[in-house]
């Protein structure tokens, strides 16, 4: 049988990190162990039943058999200007102003490709969202990282990045609430944000996965909500979290016209829309009773709360996030993000990603998900203890 080679592209795509930790993971679980895995970002909750019946419901309608309009339909559309005007007070054209997405991955992978050439410059988050670089490998493009440290509240520096990188840079990726940090943004800083996008027209790509969930009574702020914001970018927004729909991969970009024209064009060529019954499905999510994701937040907070102080306790001197459903955890002294996490894995049977996987900012730091249990995570903080890491004679 003959053996094709993969093109340059395709070999220029970066090793996927998921995939190597769901392996080191697989192989320890083979060997009899039970791991509490806490290294995905994968929501652990059923989606709620009243979109379940919308979808079921909405699958039985003969119009949802057949090839449903290329762009999506204008009912979903208009829900999700709906949803935007109510939950952050942002106005935006249904028509003009939104693209329906195959998941909010898809769309990240798509922008590059959209509006860069080979060899424009792409400012990105370190540490990030691994998949923002596949896109951009995708794009033939280069990136620039922008540092997210402690001491900043794990936001970007714009001051800090040469001036040459701010005046080639044609496209920037953010993301808050922050995967892999747990940190939050201000609409200070999505101001700046603006201001730094004009001076330089660098078109922002804000991924607001986790755009429902904050903590302590503070609800994340939406990039759009920033004077001028649509006419220097666009945020994409996923339904997989905010109500448990990961697998149904149905999400949107909403923003800057061109960039909103761009996406529709290039999934033109890719798909012909999202099957009819998800997009029912996914109105019923955006317009109905939001009393689930209330409960889902504070479920989040609530393990995020037992987790955190129960760290603290046996010595770990770690901070609490601020929102999404991960915490981002100083590795202790002596450690590597990706030693620390073997460490875990192979004797206490407790899975993390090293921060590693994230950029080379994120070293030092290991992610947890807090998408499991109370109970299991008690249980993942007891098995630690054992490790003894955090006595007297450790350091962190």
């Amino acid at each position: 049988m003959n053996e094709f080679s993969p093109s340059k592209i395709l070999k220029s795509l970066p090793t996927q990190f998921f995939a190597t930790l769901v392996s080191k993971v697989e192989k320890v679980k083979a060997e009899g162990h039970d791991v509490i895995n806490l290294g995905q970002g994968n929501p652990d909750q059923p989606t709620p039943p009243h979109i379940v019946k919308a979808l079921q419901e909405a699958a039985e309608k003969p119009v949802n058999h057949k090839y449903s309009p290329f762009r999506g339909f204008p009912y979903l559309k208009e829900a999700i200007a709906d949803f935007y005007k109510r939950e952050f007070g942002v106005s935006v054209d249904p028509n003009k102003e939104v693209a329906v997405l195959f998941g909010g991955k898809a769309g990240l992978v798509e922008i590059p490709q959209c509006i860069l050439d080979p060899g424009d410059v792409v400012l990105v988050p370190d540490p990030g969202y691994p998949d923002y670089w596949s896109g951009i490998a995708l794009a033939q493009a280069n990136m620039k990282m922008m540092p997210l440290k402690e001491e900043n509240r794990f936001l970007p520096d714009f001051n800090a990045l040469s001036p040459d990188v701010s005046e080639k840079a044609k496209l920037m990726f953010l993301n808050y609430p922050n995967n892999p940090t747990g940190a939050t943004a201000n609409v200070e800083f999505f101001h700046d944000t603006v201001t730094f996008a004009k001076q330089h027209n660098i078109c922002v790509v804000h991924d607001f996965a986790y755009g429902a969930i904050g903590f302590e009574g503070k609800k994340p702020v939406s990039f759009l909500q920033a004077e001028g914001a649509k006419d220097v970018g666009i945020e994409i927004y996923t339904l997989s979290k905010t109500y448990n729909m990961a697998g149904w991969r149905v999400a949107f970009a909403i923003g800057n016209r061109s960039v909103i024209e761009h996406i529709n064009l290039i999934q033109d060529h890719l798909y012909v829309s999202l099957f009819g019954a998800v997009q029912e499905a996914a109105c019923a999510a955006l317009l109905q009773s939001q009393d689930c994701v209330d409960k889902l937040v504070r479920m989040y907070e609530s393990r995020r709360n037992t987790f955190i102080n129960g760290l603290q306790e046996i010595g770990w001197d770690v901070d609490a996030p601020q929102g999404s459903f991960f915490a981002w955890l100083k590795v202790p002294y002596g450690y590597t993000s990706e030693s620390f996490a073997d460490l875990l894995l192979t004797k206490a049977h407790v899975a993390v990603a090293p921060g590693i996987g994230f950029g080379n900012n994120g070293e030092g730091f290991v992610r947890v998900g807090l998408l499991t249990s109370e109970e299991r995570l008690k249980e993942a903080v007891e098995r630690i203890s054992k490790l003894e890491l955090f006595s007297s004679s450790h350091k962190c």
